[in-house]
């Protein structure tokens, strides 16, 4: 296909992203937002399992409620979308033969044949890794599909801020995950800046590429 951004494009998007400290209230666009969720539900995962689920806070008195569990970060409560991250809790043969039987549906393939790549998903995930192994794996996965959700928000002009400083826990009950199988990692504010958010205006500081690079 042919590049929908020039690369000098690409390197502005990500060059204008920040961490927004301060969001105004207007709304992202419904058409916007649905691209923004496409991204997320596209984003790549080890063996394809996508061990994830993305929950889209919309009411304003939950938001309110996550608030004082996210250092009471404005974002949370002030943005147009806020995204809570979670991960599967554990991965059972279950999960795998959902997404080995979807794989079938779709491609019409044969599962006969594709029955060594299931058993490579088992030993790998669900009988090669306890269960912390199988969380850690999992936190991985879902930190990939941020960094793809905020990197497909700045193509589309949307600002965006990563919040790790939440109590998980405190979320897992607010948004009722508790016993769902699923656990909070982090969120994820969306929206446009506030003019008078300062940060907007600081110097993008990066290590040089010497440090950040190695070339073999």
């Amino acid at each position: 296909m042919q590049p929908a951004l020039s690369p000098a494009q690409l390197t502005a998007a990500l060059q204008w992203r920040y961490a927004t400290k301060a969001f105004a209230t207007n709304p992202i666009p419904a058409e916007t937002w649905k691209a923004l969720e496409h991204s997320l539900q596209l984003a790549p995962s080890s063996y394809g399992l996508q061990p994830w689920k993305f929950f889209v806070v919309s009411n304003p008195a939950v938001r309110a409620q996550l608030r004082p569990h996210s250092w009471n970060q404005t974002q949370v409560t002030d943005a147009s979308h806020l995204v809570v991250f979670t991960r599967r809790t554990e991965m059972t043969e279950a999960d795998v033969n959902a997404f080995f039987n979807q794989m079938v549906a779709e491609r019409g393939a044969d599962a006969t044949k594709l029955e060594p790549y299931r058993q490579m998903m088992l030993g790998g995930i669900v009988q090669g890794k306890d269960l912390a192994g199988q969380r850690e794996w999992a936190a991985r996965q879902v930190y990939i599909a941020l960094g793809q959700f905020m990197a497909a928000a700045a193509v589309l002009g949307i600002d965006t801020c990563a919040l790790e400083g939440i109590d998980p826990a405190k979320y897992d009950e607010i948004l009722g995950l508790q016993g769902s199988g699923y656990q909070t990692l982090v969120a994820c504010a969306a929206g446009y800046r506030a003019a008078d958010d300062k940060y907007a205006s600081f110097k993008k500081i990066r290590f040089p590429e010497q440090r950040v690079f190695g070339r073999i």
